[in-house]
């Protein structure tokens, strides 16, 4: 009882993305034998370092693994920590796909809604707040995430493809078996649609465990290329805002995705 409980007060503690606090999939191993056990956590925290999250069957609408042009629903344990266990028994690229339920928090003090907002590159929001009518203290925000690791099995050969989820980076490169002399090519997806012009968080993990940010934009198609470095951990991030459904109790939607990798030392 004691494991599960204190996974689950990190949970509680560390979830509010009024701090702006990241969510993402951390393996064990980045690259895996074939056959081997691929071991990942869900984690809540920022600049890529945070607390191992327990793994909630009901608040995960969608988990699965997607290898070699196949999709398999993953089913994870309640309060499993590790969030994420099994046999890595297909040779290739394995994409971890994960979706949480909505949770929402309240914000009684302006001034943090408004700094989450900045950070995320949110324009304007004060003047769209007031142009709603909304109150600037007591209210809520609903939001949501949607994440994907890229593992390599064996050879690691293959390629990540577009989910469906409402907001997520789709990889254009393989960091495993592709050049990235000219960087790491990402997709930002919205609704289906390519994202222009929208702020990319770079949260990069050098083998020393020291982290860096750094920002970049993507173009008018929704595309960037970033710069990677051999022997590093990577997450990005990038944050949709919008009005929250007319008649729920919040009055802002979020929508965070994110995707993790490593480049391999060559």
């Amino acid at each position: 009882m004691f494991r599960i409980l204190v996974p689950l007060l990190c949970l509680m503690f560390s979830a509010s993305p009024g701090l702006a606090h990241e969510f993402w999939i951390e393996p064990h191993e980045y690259q895996v034998e074939t056959g081997a056990e691929l071991v990942a956590d869900l984690r809540v925290g920022e600049r890529f370092e945070g607390a191992a999250q327990v793994f909630f069957p009901d608040r995960a609408p969608r988990s699965e693994i997607r290898v070699a042009g196949e999709t398999r629903a993953y089913a994870g344990r309640m309060g499993d920590v590790p969030a994420i266990r099994l046999v890595a028994d297909t040779p290739g690229l394995w994409v971890l796909v994960h979706e949480t339920s909505p949770s929402s928090v309240k914000y009684k003090e302006w001034q943090k809604f408004v700094d989450f907002a900045a950070h995320k590159d949110i324009p304007d929001i004060e003047a769209w707040h007031a142009a709603r009518g909304l109150p600037r203290q007591d209210f809520f925000e609903t939001y949501t995430r949607h994440v994907k690791a890229l593992i390599g099995a064996g050879a690691a050969e293959g390629e990540d493809s577009e989910t469906g989820m409402e907001t997520e980076f789709v990889a254009l490169t393989n960091p495993y078996t592709d050049d990235l002399s000219g960087g790491m090519r990402v997709l930002l997806l919205y609704q289906g649609q390519p994202r222009p012009d929208a702020q990319v968080e770079i949260f990069a993990r050098a083998p020393d465990g020291a982290v860096t940010v750094h920002l970049a934009r993507t173009d008018a198609t929704g595309h960037a290329t970033l710069p990677v470095l051999p022997g590093y951990d990577y997450l990005l991030d990038a944050v949709v805002l919008r009005p929250a459904p007319e008649g729920a109790r919040a009055v802002w939607q979020s929508l965070w995705a994110g995707l993790s990798f490593a480049v391999p030392l060559r």
